[in-house]
């Protein structure tokens, strides 16, 4: 069946966030305006306020369109069934290709961490899925400690977010593009790597 088409009301209001998306990340949320995402988007100014409140509440419903998009790519693969590990891997795996598929994300994830304004916004939109993540992984890992769900969680989100966010300079470096399908299987199995020797050491008992 086609694809069914989104009312107009709806439809302008992503082709706004979309224009704001792509801003916020090219050039930062300070040096955006919402003349510049009007322009952008191809509407007047007035509708953007129409359809948001301030350039605040549009960078709010850019985030939370991420955010909730990751959090439920990493729950269907993690709540199908199978073993702790294959768990774990099946949940990597679906981080590594939500970022690869919305790599703009990792960007803007990574200005907003350095604008104080932002933080509030970032914090808001984290804290569910850290709490997520933070129960699904306490099947697998220690109640609390350096193998517990807090650290685990950076840990897992370093693995991925930060390939992402040095892109550009590695494919200088390496000479090769590390987000075409070679590099990023390389990564996946480094990946997979990582998460068994931590996955053993739990298992063992330690840390």
């Amino acid at each position: 069946m086609p694809k069914k088409k989104a009312p107009p009301k709806e439809a302008t209001a992503d082709r706004i966030r979309d224009a704001a998306d792509e801003l916020f990340c090219h050039v930062g949320y300070d040096a955006v305006s919402v003349r510049d995402i009007a322009d952008r988007a191809g509407v007047n100014k007035a509708l953007v306020f129409y359809h948001f409140t301030s350039k605040a509440d549009l960078f709010e419903r850019v985030l939370e369109r991420y955010y909730e998009a990751h959090r439920r790519a990493l729950a269907s693969a993690f709540e199908a069934e199978g073993s702790p590990r294959e768990r774990m891997h099946r949940m990597i795996d679906a981080y590594l290709d939500f970022m690869a598929e919305n790599a703009r994300y990792a960007v803007l994830v990574q200005q907003q961490i350095s604008n104080p304004e932002t933080h509030p916004l970032v914090e808001k939109n984290l804290a569910p899925l850290y709490r997520w993540i933070e129960h699904a992984i306490s099947e697998v890992a220690p109640h609390a400690g350096p193998g517990g769900p807090r650290q685990l969680f950076v840990t897992f989100s370093g693995l991925v977010i930060n390939y992402f966010t040095y892109a550009p300079m590695l494919a200088r470096v390496w000479d090769r593009d590390p987000l075409g399908a070679p590099m990023l299987e390389e990564r996946r199995r480094h990946v997979h790597w990582i998460v068994d020797l931590l996955l053993d050491d739990i298992e063992r008992g330690a840390p």
